[in-house]
């Protein structure tokens, strides 16, 4: 009997599956220190932007198909 292949859980935590496959994930730069920039930089570091594609496949080998 053989084990399963576990997901990593810090990957788990950074990044999401979209419906499409895509790997997602939460702008940096927005923790602390924000104050200094620009309202329209905040502003477009809001929400969740696609990884690139040369990461996708690692993502998805960590991730073992999991999707939040």
């Amino acid at each position: 009997m053989g084990t399963k292949i576990k997901t990593h859980k810090g990957t788990k935590k950074r990044f999401r599956l979209s419906a499409t496959g895509k790997a997602m994930h939460r702008s940096s730069g927005t923790s602390h220190l924000a104050k200094g920039l620009t309202k329209k930089r905040r502003r477009n570091l809001r929400g969740t932007t696609a990884l690139d594609s040369v990461m996708e496949p690692t993502i998805h080998a960590a991730l073992n198909g999991y999707s939040n």
